[in-house]
């Protein structure tokens, strides 16, 4: 068989749909569902990826599916999150430094009450310790910031200005 030609745009665009609706479950609905569904692990390999026991992930699994059946069936206009302009504003200037790599201005926006979560990596509590974490980020030049929204709420999405299929 030969397989079909590929069209990266719409690659591009069904990833994006299938990412969006993957991102409407809780973190444990959907790390065990992309595991033992879409990336093929077994229960036992999902159970050591992400820490929990077999019924833990059984029972994340089995309301991950039922959750993506029902988010199948609803329409495709449901609302876009907003965020009032004061918090659009100040999340655009720390996008807007972060790409410009000014970190000593990223910085100096932390809060002290700041949390840094890089799912499954790296979980660091106040500005303190976030503050040097920014300094992995000037090795790398090719990253790029967006702002979105993961789970409904704020957030920056990161992009591989190097890759062109990364956005």
């Amino acid at each position: 068989m030969i397989a079909a030609a590929r069209n990266p745009v719409e690659d591009r665009q069904i990833v994006a749909a299938s990412l969006r609706t993957f991102m409407r479950l809780p973190v444990s609905q959907r790390s065990s569902v992309i595991l033992s569904d879409v990336l093929g692990h077994s229960l036992q390999e999902t159970c050591e990826i992400v820490g929990g026991t077999v019924p833990a992930v059984k029972a994340a699994l089995q309301r991950g599916r039922f959750r993506l059946r029902a988010l199948a069936a609803e329409a495709d206009d449901a609302p876009v999150p907003a965020l009032a302009e004061p918090e659009r504003t100040r999340l655009r200037a720390y996008v807007e430094r972060f790409n410009a790599h000014d970190f000593d201005a990223v910085r100096a926006m932390l809060a002290e009450d700041v949390r840094l979560d890089v799912v499954n990596r790296v979980r660091l509590d106040g500005k303190k310790s976030v503050a040097p974490y920014f300094g992995n980020y000037a090795a790398r030049p090719h990253w790029r910031f967006l702002p979105g929204f993961v789970d409904g709420r704020p957030a920056i999405l990161v992009y591989d200005a190097d890759d062109p299929t990364s956005e």
